[in-house]
C-alpha cells in the first residue's frame, strides 16, 4: 500500500505557484522504458505532494541526452494530463551528468510553503539533490578556488 501524502502543518494565506522537482534514472532507452520510469516518477510526486492535476500549471520534462527514443511528457498524456502545459528538452551535456535521466519540474498552484514541497529522487537519481549542507561545503570550496586566483600574486 502506498503512503499516504504526510499533512501539512503550514500555509500560505493563498496559493502561489511552487516548483516541485523530481529525478529518476532509467533501466534502457527504449520507448516502453521511459514512459514506465517518467510515469513512476511522476506518480511518486503527485503522491509525495498531494497534488491535483488540476491545479497543476504546466511541467517541464527533461532527458540526459542518451534519451531519444520518446518525450517522457507523453507519460502524462497517458496519466490524463491533458490539460496541463508540457515541454520536453535534454539536459546539458556535462561530461560527469548522469546517464540514462529524467527529470521533471512541476508548476503546482498550492497553499504549501515552499519548505514543505516533497522534491523526489529516486533509483539512480537519488543522489542527485545534495542537502543544504553538502552545498555550503561546494560554495566554500568554490570561494577558496576564487581567493586562490585573485590572491596577491595574481595579474
Amino acid at each position: 500500500m502506498p503512503p499516504k501524502p504526510r499533512k501539512r502543518s503550514r500555509r500560505s494565506r493563498r496559493p502561489v505557484c511552487r516548483g516541485v522537482r523530481g529525478a529518476t534514472t532509467v533501466e534502457g532507452t527504449n520507448r516502453e522504458l521511459i514512459l514506465t520510469a517518467t510515469a513512476e516518477l511522476l506518480e511518486r510526486m503527485v503522491q509525495a505532494n498531494g497534488i491535483e492535476p488540476e491545479d497543476v500549471a504546466s511541467a517541464i520534462f527533461t532527458t540526459s541526452p542518451d534519451l531519444t527514443a520518446e518525450y517522457p511528457a507523453l507519460a502524462a498524456r497517458l496519466m490524463g494530463w491533458r490539460d496541463v502545459a508540457l515541454l520536453c528538452g535534454h539536459e546539458m551535456a556535462v561530461p560527469s551528468g548522469l546517464e540514462r535521466c529524467v527529470r521533471i519540474l512541476l508548476h503546482w498552484n498550492t497553499t504549501v510553503l515552499a519548505s514543505d514541497v516533497e522534491h523526489v529522487y529516486i533509483h539512480g537519481a537519488s543522489n542527485l539533490r545534495p542537502d543544504r549542507s553538502e552545498l555550503e561545503e561546494l560554495r566554500r570550496q568554490l570561494e577558496g578556488a576564487h581567493e586562490d586566483r585573485s590572491g596577491p600574486d595574481a595579474p
